[in-house]
């Protein structure tokens, strides 16, 4: 008589719910020369709140309710900015990535459009790596030709005046923009291990910990590359990667130290604005 116990196929092992879930859709648009909200949904553990504005355009404060990230988590950012407005996001805080557990990723993805003539400006303050935390972000944006993008991505490697040191930690960092459906730029960052033990390494950040990137992709990129340029120091460089599209990338000891140049950087780039809660 067959054995019907070694027909039966194994259960799969049960999924594990995100610890975390909080989603984001913005658009907004022009009317009568002012940049307005054309649709908002959010969920999850992500809010927005919207100063009042101090010009034509819009500023969007995100807000993480549950207080960071951690393994498995999954949050998602979708904004779009119509003809001729003008958008700028950031965040209420430094967002932390805490530690996963093991075979756990916590994920971030950000989808940027910018119709003919708008800007967007995405501008969160720094992400906090802690140690044995697991991070995957994914930034994907779509830019007409006479529009402007201006992101800001800062990051911080431990805290030194915690004592905090990464000898395992897990962190993808990956961008795709694309201009009329042509890719222009494409990055990625992926470090895994002992993050503190590869940053020493003097090709790779020679015992910086805190690290920023800098994309504009505008018009008139190739003349702000010499202002540009003169606000940096000796840890930092910046490029024109082809025709409207400049990058930069900036190293500091710490956090304090990259926005010393951070800051002026962002008031530069994004027509001397710079969110209010990056000054507070």
């Amino acid at each position: 008589m067959p054995n019907d116990l070694a027909h039966t196929a194994a259960a799969p092992p049960p999924v594990s719910p995100p610890r975390a879930y909080g989603a984001v859709q913005l658009r907004c648009g022009n009317s009568a020369g002012m940049t307005r909200i054309q649709t908002l949904r959010h969920s999850g553990s992500l809010r927005t709140l919207f100063p009042t504005p101090r010009s034509q355009g819009m500023s969007a404060v995100l807000i993480n309710t549950a207080g960071g990230i951690t393994g498995g988590d999954e949050f998602s950012i979708d904004a779009s900015a119509g003809a001729g407005s003008r958008l700028t996001l950031t965040t209420q805080a430094a967002e932390r990535a805490y530690r996963a557990q093991p075979g756990e990723t916590g994920t971030v993805t950000v989808k940027l459009c910018v119709k003919p003539k708008a800007q967007i400006a995405w501008l969160p303050q720094e992400t906090l790596l802690f140690e044995k935390s697991s991070l995957r972000r994914r930034l994907d944006a779509e830019v007409a030709t006479d529009a402007g993008l201006l992101v800001v991505e800062p990051i911080v490697f431990g805290r030194i005046a915690m004592g905090e040191v990464l000898t395992e930690a897990r962190f993808e960092d990956r961008w795709r923009v694309h201009r009329d459906g042509t890719l222009i730029f494409a990055d990625m960052v992926k470090m895994d291990g002992a993050i503190q033990h590869q940053l020493e390494q003097s090709a790779i950040a020679d015992h910086a910990r805190a690290m920023a990137t800098v994309l504009l992709v505008a018009p008139n990129a190739e003349a702000m590359l010499p202002r540009l340029q003169a606000l940096l120091g000796d840890t930092c460089g910046a490029s024109l990667i082809r025709p409207g599209v400049l990058l930069a990338r900036l190293l500091a000891p710490d956090s304090f130290l990259l926005r010393r140049t951070l800051i002026p950087v962002i008031r530069l780039l994004n027509q001397n604005e710079i969110p209010k809660t990056w000054v507070l």
